[in-house]
């Protein structure tokens, strides 16, 4: 069993058509909101144009590093469920949790038993914890092995280089599964084949 599955960096409409009628939707989709050294940044015009569409049951995901309230001012009527915070502190969190009532996904990076235990700091403030490798846009792998002592009853996603063909060896671990660059062509655009693959991979797991 997989427990969920996000596909992160959309940044066209034919992308985001194509999964929002596909059979077997993931439960969730990311935009990269505001870090523009991404090449999966959306610009805020096309990213307002872009989502202000029916979600069909697909929760969707802003992607920010460490956002000041400009950012988070220009977007907080935009057709958002959740904020994946990256480099934002547990006060701050909770602030913007409170401010901006949006579910929050805290995304720690990690290379060390130290990192993963920074989830604890977050316990009782963000929805979802996310582990994920170090870089924001750098598709690298990390030990999986050191998140062997999170609680099972944490909810959490990970990330991190995962491509289609490790999606078996995560079922039965109560991850939300978040993949990115393994659903890309050489030029960085989302590759439909690869995406339907991914879909129906993780629908066949969980007939």
């Amino acid at each position: 069993m997989i427990k969920g599955l996000k596909i992160c960096g959309v940044s066209d409409p034919e992308t985001l058509n194509y999964i929002l009628n596909h059979n077997h939707k993931p439960t969730m989709l990311g935009f990269i909101t505001n870090y523009e050294k991404s090449k999966r940044f959306v610009e805020f015009e096309k990213l307002k144009n872009l989502i202000n569409i029916e979600k069909k049951e697909v929760d969707f995901t802003s992607v920010l590093v460490n956002p000041d309230d400009v950012i988070l001012e220009k977007i907080k009527d935009l057709n958002f469920d959740y904020y994946q915070l990256y480099d934002v502190n547990p006060i701050r969190t909770k602030e913007i949790k409170s401010k901006f009532k949006k579910k929050i996904i805290t995304a720690l990076t990690i290379s060390s038993k130290e990192d993963v235990i920074k989830y604890k700091n977050y316990s009782g403030i963000s929805d979802i914890i996310l582990f994920d490798s170090k870089g924001y846009d750098k598709s690298e792998s990390f030990d999986h092995s050191l998140l062997d002592d999170v609680p099972s009853e944490l909810n959490k996603m990970i990330a991190g280089n995962i491509q289609i063909n490790d999606i078996p060896n995560l079922q039965n671990k109560d991850f939300i599964i978040d993949l990115s660059g393994a659903l890309e062509d050489q030029t960085g655009k989302k590759d439909i084949d690869k995406i339907d693959n991914l879909l129906n991979t993780v629908h066949n797991i969980n007939s």
